[in-house]
């Protein structure tokens, strides 16, 4: 089993002569609100703005919702999880995105890893535990190599 994040998934099924067209239209639960108010050029901010206005207009809007009920948050008491994804993030963007740098070299590649490997959603999906532990240990491991490899 090799770990691969979705653009190669995607790329993959690509070279097997796979194409947009071939697969159906999707997209999660009431984000059509948000892609209305926007239109045909979103922006970072337009967006922004349309999710809040979505938000104050139906208080039962939100863009926390996992994937299997859409009735819990994926943020709300896991901030012991999310704080370290998200440092972990900031850091490889801090240290990577100024430099020339390889990206088919192990350091490269071993660094990206951990950076995809911990946002996984189940450090998430199975609540506080052993999984946890996990996403904790990861970026331990993600932060190190960023700063003794870079």
């Amino acid at each position: 089993m090799v770990g691969i994040n979705g653009t190669e998934y995607l790329e993959l099924l690509g070279s097997q002569g796979f194409s947009e067209k071939d697969f159906p239209a999707i997209q999660p639960l009431h984000q059509h609100r948000v892609w209305r108010r926007v239109g045909d050029r979103p922006t970072p901010e337009s967006v922004g703005q349309a999710i809040e206005e979505a938000r104050r207009g139906d208080h039962r809007f939100h863009m926390e919702g996992d994937s299997r009920t859409n009735d819990l948050s994926w943020v709300r008491g896991y901030e012991n999880v999310l704080d370290p994804m998200n440092k972990l993030s900031a850091q490889f963007h801090e240290i990577l995105d100024r430099r020339a740098v390889d990206r088919r070299s192990h350091a490269y590649r071993n660094a990206l890893f951990h950076n995809l490997v911990a946002q996984t959603s189940c450090y998430r999906y199975w609540g506080q535990s052993r999984w946890t532990d996990y996403a904790w240990e990861i970026c331990r491991r993600g932060s190190e190599i960023l700063r003794k490899d870079f």
